[in-house]
């Protein structure tokens, strides 16, 4: 399960995720719809294996509404055995962790970005390093199963020294997951509009440089590295980003949430009442609604199940979703390992090599068109990315 927490106090320049100011009014509202939306899931006897709160800040919710929004999952959804919850360093106090910690969050995600304050500054972060640490230890004294700690590089004016810095800080602090990833300039944000004025600018050398630089420093650090932009210590794999990759089910609640089950997938409207309307009037995630075909599905399992390292079992895929468009993604894989972009065992595993790795998206996009027997530049993604990260995929 997955629930989107949409309120923020304000917009950092890089964020394209749907929010809305986290008024009163807006707040109760919010909760009573998560309440209706959950009753219209046909759950049945199925119940949730993980679930993830993401935003939005879900930490702007009081201790009571976090109290409320907690039961209201658990009634519906059971208790999962991997909760995570995303929390900005600003929003964390005792009050909102001992509410956390008594309902049965697992795991919290912290939202870090980076420690040095000219960068937080450059992403629009409200938060200041001191803030990363209080909260870090209110985490660790509460003794949560997992914390993790979000980081972004390749930030406006950062250096390679200064994003290693930032990596000897995590390492100092000893989390139990760490995710990193390369600042994403998504269309309608603030950070946007600074690229086409010219005031920041891509370096796509300098991006493949510090992915490499950050997955050689934090594999000799006893942090195994699991799918592209993720790495855990032994037993603190995140597993709502594993069944969400492995193409499994999920139930999104809230506005923007996206869905994939009972043969179908779809999204909730990006908009606080719109998504009030629909689920008064009985509805779901009828955004870019669409049942799940053998072919959508085998084709997505391949496009994501390769951002992880351990990559595809083909005959279980094929078995899983059968499709005759298997036989054209068999005609493209040598144009992959032959470019040293991917591997293919003698049991049927393919995986991306490092440099396949660096190019996933590109890949994806190839994998995409020869799935459909299209050119590439008529490839359209049958699951975009914004969707992965709708059904929670996070830190």
């Amino acid at each position: 399960m997955y629930i989107h927490v949409p309120f923020c106090a304000t917009t950092c320049d890089f964020c394209a995720f749907y929010q809305t100011l986290p008024k009163g009014e807006a707040i109760h509202a919010y909760l009573e719809t998560v309440a209706r939306e959950a009753d219209l899931v046909p759950w049945a006897e199925r119940r949730a294996e993980t679930a993830f709160w993401g935003g939005g800040t879900p930490g702007l919710l009081r201790p009571e509404a976090m109290e409320k929004l907690g039961r209201t999952m658990l009634a519906a959804a059971g208790q999962p055995r991997e909760w995570s919850v995303e929390l900005a360093p600003a929003t964390v106090t005792p009050d909102r962790v001992a509410v956390l910690k008594s309902l049965g969050v697992t795991r919290v995600s912290l939202g870090v970005q980076s420690f040095r304050a000219e960068l937080l500054n450059a992403l629009g972060r409200q938060h200041k390093p001191a803030q990363i640490y209080r909260a870090y230890g209110l985490l660790r004294d509460a003794g949560f199963a997992s914390v993790n700690l979000d980081l972004m590089f390749a930030l406006p004016n950062q250096t390679q020294e200064q994003w290693r810095a930032d990596l000897d800080e995590v390492l100092q602090l000893a989390p139990d997951h760490l995710s990193t990833y390369c600042l994403t300039f998504e269309e309608n944000t603030a950070l946007w509009v600074k690229l086409s004025q010219g005031k920041v600018k891509l370096d796509v050398n300098t991006e493949a440089a510090l992915y490499n630089d950050t997955w050689n420093y934090l594999e000799t650090a006893s942090f195994g590295h699991y799918e592209i932009s993720n790495f855990a210590r032994s037993g603190h794999i995140c597993y709502h980003n594993l069944n969400t990759w492995r193409m499994h089910e999920w139930v999104g609640l809230g506005p923007s949430a996206a869905s994939q089950s009972a043969g179908w997938r779809g999204s909730n409207p990006p908009d606080l009442a719109q998504w009030w309307n629909d689920v008064s009037a009985g509805r779901r995630a009828m955004r870019d609604r669409e049942p799940l075909t053998p072919e959508l599905l085998a084709t997505d399992s391949v496009v994501f199940g390769l951002r992880m390292d351990e990559g595809i079992s083909l005959p279980e895929l094929q078995q899983r979703f059968p499709t005759p468009h298997w036989v054209k993604l068999l005609e493209f894989l040598p144009q992959l390992i032959e470019g040293d972009l991917a591997t293919l065992g003698s049991d049927g595993r393919l995986r991306l090599t490092r440099q396949g790795q660096l190019v996933a998206d590109s890949v994806g996009r190839e994998i995409m068109a020869a799935f459909a027997d299209e050119t590439v530049s008529s490839w359209k993604s049958s699951l975009p990315l914004r969707t992965v990260v709708a059904a929670g995929v996070g830190g």
